[in-house]
């Protein structure tokens, strides 16, 4: 083989090797980033799981503070005679709360449905008040075992509520800076990992949840 014919032939294998050389580094390339972007992913994805679990656990305490309104409207109901209005809007203030925390239990942290469900736990959380401001003019309540009985469960269930709110806004906002954050943000808007909304209350004075003394 001529001395032209090695040249070729060296050239080419040259060639070949450099080409092979290049094709195994865009596929580790490709290969890392493909790892990276699963590694962003199932973190988003643990997070808004985290998140959807912790409201699962206001849910739990929301229903259990429903449950107990009606029957604290129905003993209070045979006192409050002429206090018919603020009886009926406690109702139309459940009944609204109710529909909002099935909405956002099933679409926990959408902006739209935490929105709702704090306007209408707001409203709860004012008539709930003012019935009680009625209930503390009636003596009579004070010695109903009926009453001090609801007044403990909704006692201990809006401490659970507080403390069930606390953890779920911790992890929503440890979900928000993750999405957030560079370069994570990147997979988050490939993927449609959306905002997730805290549940807080719209107003300043509705933050002290309502007290039943008697």
């Amino acid at each position: 083989m001529s001395t032209l014919a090695l040249s070729s032939v060296s050239s080419v294998l040259f060639a070949l090797g450099n080409a092979a050389m290049a094709l195994i580094v865009v596929v580790a390339v490709v290969l890392l980033f493909g790892l990276w972007v699963a590694k962003c992913y199932n973190g988003l994805t643990f997070a808004r799981n985290q998140y959807k679990n912790a409201y699962s656990q206001i849910d739990v305490q929301l229903k259990r503070r429903y449950d107990l309104i009606p029957n604290l409207v129905e003993t209070a109901k045979g006192y409050l005679k002429h206090e018919r209005e603020t009886l009926e809007a406690v109702i139309r203030a459940r009944s609204a709360a109710v529909s909002a925390n099935q909405q956002a239990a099933q679409h926990p942290g959408d902006p739209a449905a935490m929105q709702s469900l704090s306007h209408a736990e707001g409203q709860l959380t004012g008539a709930l008040g003012r019935l009680l401001v009625v209930c503390e003019q009636y003596p009579a309540l004070h010695a109903n075992q009926n009453m001090m009985a609801i007044q403990e469960e909704l006692t201990s269930t809006e401490n659970r509520i507080a403390f069930a709110r606390q953890h779920y806004n911790d992890v929503v906002t440890a979900y928000n800076n993750q999405r957030e954050s560079f370069p994570t943000n990147i997979v988050s808007g490939l993927f449609n990992f959306g905002e997730a909304m805290l549940f807080s209350v719209e107003n300043p004075q509705e933050r002290e949840a309502p007290r039943v003394q008697f």
